[in-house]
């Protein structure tokens, strides 16, 4: 059990796991203090005008040509002949979780006569460099939902993709606006519509907080694990309620 991150595992595991522990809760999230504070009275999941735009063939080749004109760099759209279109998004991941990737240690085989070192399948956790942003070449009828397995495989995450969840975040009037997108709203779409500014939008992957804890999402370990956790706090939980009874029980006594 880690002092500073509260990860758990288990013991003989403990070798396999690499964490950036080196600080606090909270320590290096000094860049994040001003989105927070816009962010206090944001309206979650409130749509936004483009959203809600139907386009037909002439609109969108001609939103493409401007889209194209307003970029400074080589990240074009392209109109291709059955009607769709390709392009890129800008996708910032902001996870606060570490996430899991596959290690692999090489050992060598017991059995003699066999020279190739035998693969052992690992993984090991580790938490996503600050301000990692990735771009991604989609189509327009790309979802949100393969988004995320694409960035996922990425960055060779092994994690259940639906632990995670893609945003657009726009600002306007001082605030900031995050709308969790549905699984199948295409990004390229609504990065057409509103334009190549990240200020009017950008895509951001953040962990899936929905209020409810979707378990099937957690491998049989984590599970276990979870319930060790669960056990030991509901321990120490009735602990503390037996020590406070006990010590009103003995200021009762002393009373009488």
């Amino acid at each position: 059990l880690s002092p500073d991150c509260s990860f758990t595992c288990h013991y003989r595991c403990r070798a396999l796991v690499h964490l950036d522990c080196g600080g606090p809760p909270g320590a290096g999230d000094e860049d994040d203090g001003n989105e927070q504070v816009l962010e206090k009275d944001t309206n979650v999941d409130e749509p936004s005008e483009w959203e809600k735009t139907e386009l037909d063939q002439a609109q969108v080749e001609q939103r493409i040509k401007e889209y194209n004109s307003q970029i400074n760099s080589n990240l074009f759209m392209s109109l291709n002949k059955d009607g769709s279109y390709t392009g890129f998004i800008k996708v910032h991941l902001k996870l606060v979780r570490p996430v899991s990737v596959p290690a692999t240690k090489r050992v060598p085989s017991l059995q003699a006569g066999r020279p190739h070192p035998q693969g052992v399948k690992r993984r090991t956790s580790f938490y996503l460099p600050k301000g990692t942003v990735k771009h991604l070449h989609i189509l327009s009828h790309t979802r949100a939902s393969e988004v995320i397995d694409a960035l996922l495989r990425k960055f060779t995450v092994i994690d259940n993709p639906r632990k995670f969840a893609l945003f657009e975040r726009s600002e306007k009037d001082e605030q900031v606006y995050l709308r969790k997108l549905g699984d199948d709203e295409q990004p390229l779409r609504l990065r057409l519509l509103a334009g190549p500014s990240e200020k009017v939008l950008s895509f951001i992957l953040k962990e899936n907080e929905t209020g409810e804890v979707n378990w099937d999402a957690f491998t049989l370990p984590e599970l276990h694990n979870f319930l060790l956790i669960l056990q030991r706090e509901e321990e120490e939980h009735l602990r503390r309620l037996r020590h406070r009874y006990a010590r009103c029980r003995q200021k009762m006594q002393e009373a009488l």
